[in-house]
């Protein structure tokens, strides 16, 4: 089974284009376990720089970075403050309290930015019977929040008070390029306030695996023993590692491309009948929408795109995604919208 022509689906759907192809074909290797391999140690000085960490470890995926960064920050019996729309609820397998003993504490929020007040609110008094409160974890740009990025005054409230109690700050950068590019912030005045945070090099990046943790010299030494516990360590991982240098010396600024294609995305389907957007506006990379006027359920209007070569996902009854990337371009994004038009009518 082939992909479809036009894939929306998301964006870790993107493919390493030639010149990242022959970045890696090129990339000079070693044994990552024993600190030889050159390009794996290149791009974790450059992602511990970029973020202003002290190092950083190069993990198989992001799922593994929020993972070992919660392994290491708990205790049995701890617990982790989020949104209720967080990955690591929803997506990773029970992670938090199969692998790190933790359990989580979910805030409802709009746009999956919470403040300061309500972690205030949900830190737990210090009782032997009662769970700890450890970690402060926050995803920038929020997924399900139609990928708005935390404004850093937000960011900075948020850590403070994780710090006045002793806990922990995390941050989920899935997509923390996206926040960067769109908000101008540089990703080093986000990195400050954290105690743990990691950026994806397989969405917008267009890489085809891994994500890179940074964090202090002492976290990163912590990691490491998680990675090789959770069979994260690799040997001559420079052939992967080549794809992320690459990423983040020519993928960086272009994410501005996909930002107005999705802007350009959304103002097309917001004229279809029946096709409501989800939030007022589309800051970076995803398009969400609901088709419940239309008289048909996402999971239709998902296989009626498939037959016209077209992806776009349905994430609940109602509700769908889109998500531009570098393997598409405008004119494909104004051909989808047409066909959406087309297979609701």
């Amino acid at each position: 089974m082939s992909a479809p022509r036009i894939d929306l689906y998301s964006d870790t759907n993107t493919k390493p284009t030639p010149p990242m192809r022959h970045a890696m074909a090129e990339a000079e290797v070693g044994d990552e376990q024993a600190f030889e391999d050159p390009t794996v140690n290149k791009l974790c000085a450059m992602v511990a720089e970029l973020l202003g960490q002290e190092a950083a470890v190069f993990l198989p995926s992001g799922t593994m970075c929020n993972q070992i960064a919660f392994r290491v920050h708990c205790q049995p019996g701890d617990e982790i403050i989020l949104d209720y729309t967080a990955h690591p609820i929803n997506a990773e397998s029970g992670g938090p309290s199969a692998l790190a003993n933790a359990q989580t504490r979910a805030l409802h929020t709009e746009l999956g930015i919470f403040t300061a007040d309500q972690v205030r609110a949900a830190i737990r008094p210090v009782r032997r019977h009662v769970p700890r409160s450890r970690v402060v974890s926050i995803e920038n740009t929020t997924n399900a929040g139609g990928g708005s990025v935390w404004p850093i005054e937000d960011i900075a409230a948020v850590t403070a008070v994780a710090r006045e109690n002793d806990m922990a700050a995390h941050m989920d950068g899935a997509r923390l390029m996206n926040a960067v590019v769109e908000s101008g912030t540089p990703a080093k005045e986000y990195g400050k306030h954290f105690d743990s945070l990691w950026l994806d090099l397989s969405k917008g990046l267009g890489c085809p695996i891994g994500g890179v943790l940074a964090g202090s010299a002492d976290f990163i030494e912590q990691a490491w023993r998680f990675k090789q516990q959770m069979g994260g360590a690799m040997r001559q991982a420079g052939i992967v590692a080549a794809a992320g240098v690459y990423a983040l010396e020519n993928n960086v600024a272009r994410l501005a491309e996909d930002h107005e294609n999705a802007r350009s995305f959304s103002r097309d389907i917001a004229q279809i009948p029946g096709i409501k957007l989800i939030f007022d506006r589309c800051e970076t990379n995803l398009v969400f929408f609901d088709v419940s006027e239309t008289g048909l359920d996402a999971a239709t209007v998902e296989q009626r795109l498939k037959a016209r070569d077209v992806r776009i996902g349905a994430m609940g009854p109602y509700r769908m995604r889109a998500v531009t990337h570098l393997d598409i371009d405008a004119e494909q994004l104004s051909e989808a919208a047409s066909v959406l038009r087309e297979v609701v009518a």
